[in-house]
Order: structure tokens, then C-alpha cells, then sequence
């Protein structure tokens, strides 16, 4: 176990890493005077993912968490803060806006491009470090690893997208970040079941980590999971945790997990 102060790595035996770079929730307090009261609360927190995905490390995989929010900087999003998605609204390295719109920060107190960068370098680079170092290590050792990239999200966000999402939304950067034999064996864990709706490559198609780690021919092969919040938590704010919901979803993504973990490249 390695445990920085602004991320906690586990360290599994079999080549598969799951990151959640979305579920950290602190903001360091020399930030805090500067954001909205409302901010406080970091509603957009990918809400107890650390716990819903805690069972991958008695099946030997490793897992990846941070500590601090998405507010402070968000480690999905390339450092030079390309938008993923160009064409509609999109939440910066750096975020200025809630997912509904509206201003993070008090007037004339959002971050500096200066700033931006000495966030990058405080909390940003330490989190990738890890991750490019535990990746290596596992596909040294395996000759191969898979990059799980695990995120949840409220069903509906106007400011975002358009009516419900799916609640599975499976990404593979349109199919350049992992083997077909992969994205295929996934695809089909998802459709085996119809109490979920699914889709693969639908509005999110993976971020930064996804399309930057995601090099299949290089023996690096990386999905991610945008879940929304109705298949395990209460969607309001602060996200409550739903034991009932929780307990349903989890052989789904037991399932989809132990397919990474067994899945070996042609």
C-alpha cells in the first residue's frame, strides 16, 4: 500500500489497475474561501465509488484513489485542458463551473493559468506518476495489464447532455484503447442482463486517462465505466449511499472485473 498525501495505491498480484479519479472529496483549506459555499459540498463527486469497487483487491487487482476533489484539478483531463469533447459544454483541468452551469468560485477568484499549473503539479502529476509506474509494473510483470478508469454520474445534466444516459456507459475512445477481443467480452457482460440499459462508446467514449494510457499495441489496454448514480446511491446532494441498489449492482461489476482479469490478448 502506498499512501501519498494526495492519493492511496493499492498494489495487486494479477494485471488489471482500477482508477477512480473522480471519488476524492477534499478541498485543501487555503482553497476553500475562494469557492461558492455550495462547492463545498462537491456535489459532482463521483460519490463512494472507492467503496462500491473496494472488493477488486481481494481479487488481487490493484486500485487507485485520490484524495482531494475534481474542483481542485481534475485528473481525466489532459494538462494542457484540450476539451474531451468538443462541440458541447465541457469542465475544464481546472473546473470554473458545477455540472449544472453555474460559477464554482467567488467573482474574480477562479484559478489563473498560473495557478492551473502549479495545481497540475501538486496534486495532477502525482496521481498520473502512480499510475504510469503501477501500470508498468503489472505489465512487466504480466506482459500485458488492463487500465479500468471507473466513474459515476447523476442520469440527467442538461448543461451536459441531452435526457437520461444509460446507466452503463461503457468507453473505449471508439474502440483505439484496448483490443476488440476486450471491448467485445465487456459489451457482452453488460447485454447478458437487461435490468441495466448499456451502451458502449455512446456520449462518453473515456477521457483523458483512457485515450492517453490506452495503447493496446504497446500491451496497455484501458476502458472506462461511466455509471450513473440511480444503480447504487440516492441521487441528491450529499449522494447517499443505497445498500439495496449497491448490493444489486455489484455481481454486474464483479462480473465485469473478473472478465478484465481472466481476458488474456489474442
Amino acid at each position: 500500500m502506498t499512501d501519498d498525501t494526495s492519493f492511496t495505491l493499492h498494489r495487486g498480484s494479477r494485471p488489471l489497475l482500477v482508477s477512480v479519479p473522480h471519488a476524492g472529496r477534499e478541498i485543501p483549506p487555503t482553497l476553500a474561501d475562494r469557492y461558492v459555499p455550495r462547492a463545498l459540498h462537491v456535489e459532482d463527486t463521483d460519490w463512494h465509488l472507492d467503496r462500491l469497487y473496494d472488493f477488486v483487491r481481494e481479487l488481487g487487482a490493484s486500485l487507485l484513489v485520490p484524495r482531494y476533489s475534481r474542483y481542485v484539478v481534475d485528473l481525466n483531463r489532459p494538462p494542457d485542458n484540450t476539451p474531451m469533447y468538443p462541440g458541447v459544454n465541457n469542465t475544464e483541468l481546472c473546473p470554473t463551473r458545477f455540472f449544472t452551469g453555474e460559477p464554482l468560485y467567488r467573482e474574480g477568484q477562479a484559478p489563473t493559468p498560473e495557478e492551473v499549473q502549479l495545481r497540475v503539479g501538486r496534486y495532477w502529476r502525482p496521481y498520473h506518476d502512480a499510475l504510469a509506474g503501477e501500470l508498468q509494473r503489472l505489465r512487466t510483470e504480466h506482459g500485458h495489464v488492463v487500465l479500468f478508469d471507473a466513474h459515476s454520474i447523476k442520469s440527467e445534466l442538461p448543461w451536459l447532455f441531452e435526457g437520461t444516459l444509460p446507466a452503463l456507459n461503457l468507453g473505449t475512445a471508439d474502440g483505439t484503447a484496448c483490443a476488440p477481443s476486450l471491448r467485445d467480452a465487456l459489451t457482452a457482460v453488460m447485454a447478458s442482463q437487461q435490468v441495466h440499459s448499456h451502451v458502449t462508446d455512446g456520449r462518453f467514449k473515456g477521457g483523458h486517462i483512457t485515450r492517453r494510457y490506452g495503447q493496446p499495441a504497446q500491451g496497455v489496454h484501458a476502458v472506462q465505466l461511466e455509471m450513473c448514480w440511480r444503480c447504487y446511491i440516492e441521487e441528491s446532494t450529499p449522494a447517499e449511499w443505497h445498500a439495496l441498489r449497491a448490493g444489486e449492482i455489484t455481481p454486474l461489476l464483479r462480473k465485469l472485473v473478473d472478465t478484465m482479469l481472466d481476458w488474456k490478448p489474442a
